[in-house]
Formats: C-alpha cells, sequence, structure tokens
C-alpha cells in the first residue's frame, strides 16, 4: 500500500498546543478582533453609511458586503459584521477546536500586532520619501481624524476578510484542489494575484491611479498575506488596523 502523503506544515497551521499554532484558531482569531469589530460597528451606527451614501465615506470592502448581500434581497450594516462571525465560527466548527478563552493569548497577539505594523510604517515612510504620508492613505487625510480612525479599523478588518481570508482561501481551491499545482507553483500565484487585486481594489473610489501607490499597495498585499498565512487572521486584521491607526496619529500630529 502506498505512503500517503502528509499534508504541508503551513496547511495544519493551528493544529499543535503552541502559542503559534493558538494564534490561528479561528474562534480566537474571533475573540481576539471582536473590539474591533464592535468599534466599526458603532462607528457605522452614529454615521449610518449604505451602498449608496454620497455625504460619508466608508470602507469599500465593507460597501462591497453590503452590496452582495442586497443582491439578495439582504439589507442591514450589521450584515458584514455577522459575516465574519458567521465564517469564523463555522471553520472552528469544522476544525472542532477546543471552546475556550485563553486571555493571555490575546495580549500576546496584540503585542505581535503592534511589532508586525512597524516594518509596514517604515515602509510607507520609504516610499513617501519624507512626503506626507496621507498620499499613500487614499487622501483620507481631509477628514476628522475620528472619522479616519473609525476608517482604519474597518479596513483592517474588512480588507483582510476580502482578500486574505475569503480569496487566498478560494485560489488555493482554485488552483491547488481543481487545477491541481503544485504548492510550489500555486503559493506564489496566490500571493501576487491577491496582491495586486488588493492593490487594484483601492482605486474603486475616487482616488486616481498612480505607480508608486499601485507598487506600495501590491508590496503592502504580499506582506500581509504572509502575515495571514504565518501568523493568522486575527494577527494579520490586528496589524492592518494598528497601522492604518499609526498613519492616522502621524497625519494629526503633522496637523493634517
Amino acid at each position: 500500500m502506498a505512503k500517503q502523503k502528509s499534508q504541508p506544515r503551513w496547511l495544519n497551521f493551528g493544529s499543535e498546543e503552541t502559542y503559534f499554532d493558538h494564534t490561528h484558531r479561528p474562534l480566537q482569531c474571533l475573540i481576539f478582533i471582536s473590539p474591533l469589530l464592535l468599534i466599526y460597528q458603532i462607528g457605522i451606527s452614529i454615521h449610518p453609511w449604505t451602498p449608496r451614501a454620497d455625504h460619508l465615506p466608508n470602507v469599500i470592502a465593507f460597501e462591497l458586503i453590503l452590496q452582495f448581500f442586497a443582491l439578495f434581497g439582504a439589507v442591514g450594516v450589521y450584515l458584514p459584521l455577522m459575516c465574519v462571525v458567521a465564517i469564523l465560527l463555522g471553520w472552528h466548527i469544522s476544525r472542532r477546536d477546543p471552546w475556550r478563552i485563553e486571555p493571555g493569548l490575546y495580549f500576546g497577539m496584540a503585542g505581535e500586532s503592534f511589532l508586525w505594523a512597524i516594518p509596514m510604517l517604515l515602509m510607507a515612510a520609504l516610499v513617501a520619501r519624507g512626503a506626507p504620508l496621507s498620499e499613500h492613505s487614499g487622501g483620507l487625510h481631509e477628514l476628522s481624524w475620528q472619522t479616519r480612525a473609525v476608517l482604519s479599523i474597518g479596513a483592517g478588518v474588512y480588507e483582510e476578510l476580502l482578500f486574505r481570508l475569503m480569496l487566498i482561501t478560494f485560489l488555493n481551491i482554485l488552483l491547488v484542489d481543481i487545477f491541481r499545482l503544485s504548492l510550489g507553483k500555486a503559493i506564489p500565484l496566490i500571493l501576487i494575484i491577491s496582491a495586486v487585486l488588493f492593490s487594484l481594489y483601492h482605486y474603486l473610489g475616487d482616488e486616481q491611479f498612480t505607480w508608486p501607490t499601485f507598487i506600495f499597495r501590491t508590496v503592502a498585499g504580499l506582506y500581509f498575506a504572509g502575515l495571514f498565512i504565518f501568523r493568522g487572521f486575527g494577527i494579520d486584521v490586528a496589524a492592518h488596523s494598528i497601522y492604518d491607526l499609526m498613519v492616522v496619529a502621524l497625519q494629526t500630529a503633522a496637523g493634517g
């Protein structure tokens, strides 16, 4: 009888009893990012943004989810939040992970997320070359810092949901399971495709395409994809949100 191949290590993250593995577990990720989910939901409850609202900004990823549900007649600003909860809980149940809360784990994940956000900030400063970081944040510097902070949190959650959790999973199913590509060929394609689409996504709004911002966001997409795969969805989301909040803080301190 032929020896069955074992799955690659990266497909089994979260299967062992180490800090590294626990950070990948869907339930732990959901508990960890729940404050971000609640802050953004409270923000949009105070300012009820809808897919057709022109007077207030919105996270495009959040808006796309609203529009998707609207195709089926479902309307409500709570739907993207419920989508995150349903996906992570469904994933948790399918994995048969234990139902437990791990407070110490979340402190470690928070510290790690902050550290992972710093290289992104340094990279943004390098790309800006002394120019205002707002040039690389979609021109949102004209909004109040409170609004930008809420948008930063929403971007961290819903952009990572679409382009890392959902898109990378879909591409893995398409390339590996359906087209039977080897992991050596599939993984670079998955990373590049998801990063390029993530970068192009930012021009669905009013921002004009430029090569510097496109290249920067493609590199950022690769960076966040790596965080998602190797450090888990929760840390990936938090690092993205913290990076955006750092940019807001620097803009505000500079009077922007």
